[in-house]
Parts: C-alpha cells; structure tokens; sequence
C-alpha cells in the first residue's frame, strides 16, 4: 500500500499532450513528484518533457505504481499488462464502469478478474487518484495541491475532493493523504484505514462515504484503528424516497441511514451530519481527544450566554471552579463583571485584562477546556491575545470575532479552532468529549441454552411469513410468551379460551395484514359469552373491508392486562448483517419512533445501552411515584431474541408488543420474515 503514497517511479498509461485532458493534467502535477516519471502512449515519445513509450511492456523499468486513464473498454487488458511487467500498484482513473450501467458492470468485473489473477491492490476505477503533500505528489487531474498536515481524508466522491482541495488552499487545512476511492472495485475504505493506521504522518481519518462494500469488516477494521486515531464519517445518502416497503415496524424504522449511524457509533466513529462538521470535527481531533468540563470567559455578554446554552445543549458540563479562582477574580476583575461561569470580563475590558483572566482559569484545576470568546473592542490587542492563547495547555477554543486572518493562521497552524458563532464551537467541543467516551474493547457476547426441539418447531412453521405460530420458537428461546391457539372456526376458539382461561384477545391470523388494530381485527377483553360472536365479527370484517387477504385463522390468547409495551425487532441489512431495535411498543412505535439500534451480535452493555437510549426510558425506570419495570428482564430478552435471529436465516422478525412487567415479560404478537 505504501506505493500509492511513496512511489519511486510513476507510469502514467494514457498521458496525453492534449491541454486540460485528464492524461495531460496528471502527469503535469507529477512532473513535481521527485522520482522516475514516465508517460505511456503510443502515439507519442515525449509529452511534457517526460520520455514517452508506446506500452506498459516496453517501459525501461518496473514502476511502483501505474495510473491508467484510457477508456474503459481497454483498461482490463492494460491491467493484464501490468500485472505480466510485475506491476503491483494501480490506479484507474478511467470512468465508464458499473456506475455506467450493465455493460459497464461487465466491465468492471472483467477488470477484478485481471487484478485478482496478479495480485494487484487496484484503487478505484471512476476515481481522482491520490495525493500526499508531504513529498508533493499529486496522482490526480486536480489542479490544487493543499499543504501537509497530520488529517488522511479518503472521499467516494472525485468532485468533492477537487472542492476540498481548493477549499484547503483558501484556509490553510492540511492533509496528511488525500485518496478517492472511486468504485472500490478491489481497494476499499477498510484497507486504507489499515494502512493510515501504521502511517505515522496520520492523526486522524475523516471519510465521505455514500456506502460500504463489506460492513463487517468495515466495523472491524473501524474498531481496530479508532481506538487509537479517531476517524470521522460523512455518509450522504441518508434518505430511501419510497424504495423500501414497511413489511413490518422494523422495516420501516431501521432505513439505511439509522443503520449505518449504529455501526459508526458501535466501532467508535464520530459521525459528522455535514461537510462543515466533517472538517470541524476532524481538526478539533488532530490536537484534542478529551474535553471535561468546561470554563467560558468572554467580553460580550451575548455570544457568553449563547455559550452557556450551546453547553448544556450539546451535553458538556460546566467547570465550577476552585475558591482559589473565584478569589482571584474578584482581585482582579471589576464587581459589576461575572465572576462564576462564564466569566464576562466585560465589553470595557482592556487586553490585559483579558489574558490575567485566561491565566487565571487555565491554572484551575477543576477546568479541562476553555472557550474564549472576544467581540472586536478598540481596548483588545489580538496578537497578544493570540500570544496568551497559545500558552494554554488545555484544550481551548475561540471564538475571536473579526480575527484578522493573519492570527487566524498562527492559531490554525497551532491546531487551534476559531469560530464566529460560539454555539459551533461547543458542538465541536462534543465531538471530541463524545470520541473520548467511546468503547473500543472487545464485546462478549452471551450464549443462552435452547430448547432440544427448537429446530424441529422450526422446520414445523418454515415458510416465506411466520406470524403468530411463530411464538412457540420464542418459547424454545427461554422468552415467556402469553397462551394461545390458532381457531380455525367459532367452536375451535371457544375450546381454547375454555382451556387458557378468560378473558382472551381475539386477532386475525393473516400475512397479508400488517396493522391489524387498523381494520378492527383484533377484540380485548372477550368473555365465554361473547367469544363466537367476536369470532364471526372479525372474520366477517376482514372479508368485507380486505377480501383479498388470506386469513389463516383467528389467534386466541390469554388477556394479559397491565405492564409498559415495548417492541424488539431484527432486520437484515445487506452491508451490515443483522440489526436489532427497541423502543416504545404497540400501535404508536411508528408514531413516535421512539426506538434505538445495534448491529448483532449484541454483548450484555449492549443490550443495556439500547433501553437507555429511547426517550421513553425514564418511563420504564418509574417516574413520580410509580413503580418501574424489570429493565434486566428486557435486556435479557433482547438478548435472547437476537440470538434466535443469528441462528436462523430471518429477513425481518419483531415482537410487538413485548410486555414488561415490575417482575418478568411477556410477548404477545411475533411475526417473522425468512430467506427461505
């Protein structure tokens, strides 16, 4: 991998003397590259001062690495001729692949045929290239070279790095790396990370991402290289306009971009929501890992206060600071300023007295992080404030407004962060206190015994649709289900609330209804007396207002009054396996959406850390008086129910409700989707 970086001799295969084409940018940019630079076309000797060769076969020696950018039809044969040299490192720039349609997918496969047969570590097609300012190479058709720095940036999209590369060079962002991903045919986000793991140039990893090929190994790596140089993800894509039909609560609920959030807060990911946090947070990472608590001091009450809120918003905590301190302050500071957090030193406030204040609460114990904020007042002296603030040796952020850019830069080139709106600075500060509180360990996953004849009822209800005969599969897990039974008629259902005991819940027994409350197919509280009329009215009902769903029959199930309803579900997902839900049950889980998600498998703090996730937690803790809910009993369900879920090729499966008890639970409606 290092030869995409550190290559001493370059071949760009489809260099071109043609002024502004892609062949003729790259191997300008690479004329700065100190090393042996060839150009490959047979159409020329010399392009741009290089030494030209008509092929990759007759090229004087074996290059490190080879940029391709020919069109797409030939690409695979050139890469066949690399690999037949020895090459081991390319790049295609080349467009026209599977982001193109079939015929370009037939491409691409053709061109992982060829890599594969040699070996090749081939990044892209459809992609930029690479760049590593730290020895001027630039392996794109960009035309702006950004400065060094300690931050890789990989990007999915050429277009946004071109952006970024212009950006950079207005704000003085520095990368370490810069590598556009293009179409991953074979080199993928999860083996970059690898390597800019041991890349000790590297700090920090940001990454636009639109999908990733392999998720596991994405989440495994992720973990594996996080721990120790935070990476931070903006993933685009985050709405599915009608692709995906709610089968079920779970899949309505648990679209992609819930899911890929999961995975990058379950390895340790800071994820970002835009471009502007992308960048924020990842410079903030480069020099800060913890925040703590914080010290506000500033000039303006305003900008302070919105501070303060910004604060208590975005979860940090306050510093309340040491005797000591507040004794200094009021030595120093006039009685009508602040003394207390935050500090305003107030708009009179002169530069010296400004930086005897951020002394005095940088050498507070009890303050971790500082924001400092400066409106532009004639008694202010940037540059000396500047001077003061690059003393601190704790995490500090400004917000100096109408900083002249010469400042900025000095604090930009020391990795400090300068903000306008105080609010941004805070939530930057998150992010860091947020990467700080991340687990990077290894989860052990429990392992429940099962019933002997879990497979057996298994094989009994295989098919496309599970519902409610699903429930004895729940049983063989060890999770208690309600009594029931499956009537085929009015006199089958009496016989079963005679044998469960009243009052029974009636529900219709159909794949094709999803909410059965909706059309009344489902009736509380039944008594003896009521139970062959109830039975008739729902059949009746369903045949009237739904006459092409298939009805399978009506469940009769034991009344189970009380307790909180929650819902646990699992769905598949194509890039990260199975995932896991929970949240608030019943007819209102798609209401309020009140839910949260793992990637199975899922450890005991896992399982724990779903329930504490959902806003209706404190609800099931108990509020005002009244008495909580067995919380172990639902993390050992969860646990439990995912289990089932990896041992058997299920699509979709929820229990809807789950009742949860002061002691114990109950499921009460299963439904579940196969591979099969």
């Amino acid at each position: 991998m290092k030869a995409f970086f550190y290559p001493k001799k370059v071949a760009v295969v489809g260099a071109s003397a043609k002024k502004g084409s892609v062949g003729n940018e790259i191997l300008k940019n690479l004329k700065a590259f100190k090393g042996s630079l060839y150009a490959v076309n047979p159409k020329y000797s010399e392009i741009e001062g290089v030494e030209c060769y008509p092929s990759v076969s007759s090229l004087p020696e074996t290059v490190d690495l080879a940029i391709i950018a020919i069109p797409a039809r030939t690409v695979a044969d050139v890469v066949d001729e690399c690999g037949r040299r020895g090459i081991k490192n390319i790049i295609v720039i080349s467009a026209g692949f599977k982001e193109t349609g079939v015929e370009g997918a037939r491409l691409e496969e053709k061109l992982i045929e060829v890599a594969k047969k040699y070996n090749i570590k081939l990044l892209g097609p459809n992609c930029l290239g690479v760049m590593n300012p730290e020895i001027n190479l630039n392996a794109t058709f960009s035309p702006f070279m950004p400065r060094k720095g300690r931050i890789a940036f990989l990007s999915q999209s050429g277009a946004f790095i071109l952006a970024v590369t212009l950006w950079a060079q207005k704000t003085k962002f520095g990368f370490s790396k810069i590598v556009s991903m293009g179409n991953k045919a074979i080199l993928d986000e999860a083996d970059f990370l690898e390597y800019f793991a041991e890349d000790d140039r590297t700090d920090v990893i940001m990454l636009y991402i639109e999908g990733v090929k392999n998720g596991k190994r994405f989440m495994e790596v992720s973990k594996k290289v996080g721990k120790d140089k935070p990476i931070v993800v903006l993933k685009a894509g985050k709405t599915e306009s009608g692709a995906r039909a709610a089968s079920s609560h779970t899949g309505s609920l648990a679209g992609s971009y819930e899911v890929y959030k999961t995975a990058f807060e379950q390895c340790g990911i800071v994820t970002a929501e835009n471009a502007e946090e992308l960048f924020d947070f990842s410079f903030a990472l480069s020099k800060y890992r913890k925040i703590g608590k914080v010290a506000i001091i500033t000039n303006s009450g305003g900008p302070g206060v919105m501070a303060s809120d910004a604060v208590e918003i975005y979860g940090l905590e306050m510093s309340n600071f040491s005797i000591e301190t507040i004794k200094a302050l009021k030595e120093l500071l006039p009685p009508s300023a602040n003394f207390y957090n935050p500090v305003d030193v107030l708009g009179d406030a002169d530069t010296e007295r400004f930086i005897k204040t951020l002394k005095i609460l940088s050498e507070d114990p009890n303050v971790n992080s500082i924001i400092s904020i400066l409106a532009p007042t004639a008694q202010i002296d940037f540059e000396r404030v500047v001077d003061e603030v690059l003393k601190v040796k704790k995490p500090i952020f400004c917000c100096f407004m109408g900083l002249d850019s010469k400042n900025e830069d000095r604090l930009i080139e020391n990795g400090i962060p300068n903000f306008f709106d105080p609010s941004r600075a805070v939530r930057v500060m998150s992010s860091v206190e947020k990467y700080s509180k991340m687990s990077f360990e290894k989860r052990e996953v429990p392992k429940f015994d099962v019933s002997e004849k879990s497979r057996e009822v298994f094989e009994k209800i295989k098919k496309k649709f599970v519902g409610i005969e699903g429930m004895e599969l729940l049983d063989c897990y060890g999770i208690k289900i309600a009594p029931f039974g499956i009537a085929r008629n009015a006199e089958e259902a009496l016989e079963i609330a005679d044998r469960i005991g009243y009052p029974v819940v009636l529900k219709i027994v159909s794949p094709d209804i999803v909410h059965k409350s909706d059309i009344g197919a489902i009736k509380l509280n039944v008594t003896r007396e009521n139970i062959k009329r109830s039975f008739y009215d729902i059949v009746s009902r369903v045949e009237s207002l739904m006459p092409e769903a298939r009805i399978e029959g009506v469940m009769v199930q034991k009344m189970i009054s009380g307790g909180r309803e929650v819902i646990i579900g699992l769905k598949k997902d194509p890039q990260f396996g199975k995932v896991v839900m929970f949240g608030l049950g019943g007819i209102y889980v798609e209401v309020f959406k009140d839910v949260s998600f793992k990637i199975a498998p899922l450890s005991w703090d896992d399982a724990y850390d779903m329930i504490k996730k959902v806003k209706s937690y404190q609800l099931l803790k108990g509020v005002r008086g009244e008495k909580g809910v067995d919380i172990d009993a639902i993390a050992e369900t969860i646990l439990r129910f995912t289990q089932l879920g990896m041992d058997y090729p299920v699509l979709e499966m929820e229990i809807n409700p789950l009742k949860v008890f002061e002691k114990g639970c109950v499921a009460i409606d299963f439904r579940m989707f196969l591979e099969v």
